[in-house]
């Protein structure tokens, strides 16, 4: 008989700075671009994170997308308007010492593959500016989205990626880093009726990019964040995207996760269904898509009408709704992640996501106890599928002792 110890691995919990945008004034912001990020390190050691996930995003000034079109709008955490050198990292990492905060990659997210080339070029060399950012701050990834070309379809889009992404994983790949996709279809980012605007929104088209990049040699550069929101937006859950992905063989390309939730509504559902409303959303004005700002984010009723955004512990304790993949069972999460991926968990980020809309106030004092509540609920969370995992897989076992029950179980309908 063996005896294994009881050594559960815990993960690293953190936080978006999209959560506060505002966490700095932008008039202050905009004259020192690192206070933002001094000031963002000292709030997550009060609310408790181990790790920010530090938001870039191009200046408001120079943006395309205006923040009244967003349903959630980016935050320009790491202002890049001026190159990062070494004095601005020194300067940072001092301030990570002080407050004990790490940083766990940098996110960008926007549409890579845009289809006016003016525009597209603009976000990639923005794109550079995070990685050389990256590197700079020893960060081990940049995370953000893939995109799509409006104009061509899915294939075609294939073959844009082909162009346009994989030479810039190429610079990922000289410059030590991995590119984290976010798995978001983005249905609201136009006003067309595309719903999936970003085509890495699936273990299907992940494993179609992967083989892309194999051949050109960046395998290696392009991994997922997770995020199960999405998931459920699209009827999926996260037991069986996990199990297809290692039956696939292509388990490895989960590198960390979003801890965002989606609670869906059933009588949208049965108004829409799971793809949203298609007609009358009002983001269209005279026969065209308007220009108005306030009506093109009625485009993103092709999600809104159906659910709505959670912030981990915000929604109420729901087995039938986590039956039904209406909403994220957040404990089995977290142990199919340790059952099915091969991952290292105490180096892998677990990343809350604020984009819970009533509770996104941009009033620091009134959001640092939803936050700190909602970041130890997701570290007690954590703990819990961890300690579950090490009992019954590893001590159990290893004595011959059986595990009670059956679980739940991927593919089951």
């Amino acid at each position: 008989m063996t005896i294994r110890n009881f050594e559960p691995k815990f993960m690293k919990v953190g936080v978006l700075t999209a959560a506060l945008q505002e966490l700095t004034p932008r008039d202050v912001r905009d004259d020192d671009p690192d206070r933002a990020v001094e000031d963002w390190l000292a709030f997550g050691r009060e609310i408790g994170a181990d790790v920010l996930q530090l938001s870039a995003a191009l200046h408001p000034a120079e943006s395309d997308v205006p923040a009244a079109a967003m349903l959630d709008p980016v935050a320009n955490t790491l202002d890049l308007r001026a190159p990062f050198d070494a004095r601005r990292r020194d300067r940072l990492e001092a301030a990570m010492k002080a407050t004990r905060v790490g940083l766990s990659d940098l996110a960008y997210f926007d549409n890579l593959l845009h289809e006016d080339s003016a525009v597209r070029r603009k976000k990639l060399d923005f794109m550079r500016r995070v990685l050389d950012a990256a590197v700079l701050l020893g960060v081990p990834a940049v995370c953000g989205f893939v995109g799509r070309d409006q104009t061509k379809s899915m294939d075609q889009n294939l073959e844009v990626f082909e162009q346009v992404f994989v030479p810039l994983l190429q610079e990922v790949k000289a410059r030590g880093l991995r590119y984290r996709v976010e798995q978001c279809p983005m249905p609201g980012w136009t006003t067309n009726d595309n719903f999936h605007n970003n085509i890495g929104y699936a273990p299907g088209a992940w494993i179609a990019l992967h083989r892309i990049c194999e051949r050109h040699g960046v395998g290696e550069q392009l991994r997922v964040h997770y995020d199960p929101s999405h998931s459920v937006l699209m009827g999926q859950d996260t037991r069986s995207v996990f199990q297809f992905l290692k039956d696939s063989g292509y388990a490895f390309l989960i590198d960390g996760f979003h801890v965002k939730g989606q609670v869906v509504d059933a009588r949208g559902v049965s108004e829409w269904g799971y793809g949203g409303q298609t007609m009358n959303r009002g983001d269209w004005a005279s026969g065209k898509p308007s220009s108005e700002p306030a009506d093109q984010l009625k485009a993103w009723k092709k999600q809104t009408v159906l659910c709505e955004h959670e912030l981990p512990g915000t929604a109420r304790h729901d087995p039938l709704a986590y039956l039904q993949n209406r909403s994220v069972d957040w404990l089995d999460h977290q142990l199919a992640a340790r059952q099915l991926l091969p991952m290292d968990f105490t180096s892998a980020p677990l990343i809350v996501e604020h984009e819970y809309g009533p509770a996104r106030t941009q009033d620091r004092e009134r959001l640092r106890p939803i936050l700190a509540g909602s970041l130890a609920f997701t570290r007690k969370i954590d703990e819990a599928a961890a300690c579950m995992f090490a009992l019954q897989s590893e001590v159990l076992p290893a004595q011959g002792i059986a595990v009670q029950g059956r679980g739940r179980e991927p593919f089951r309908s």
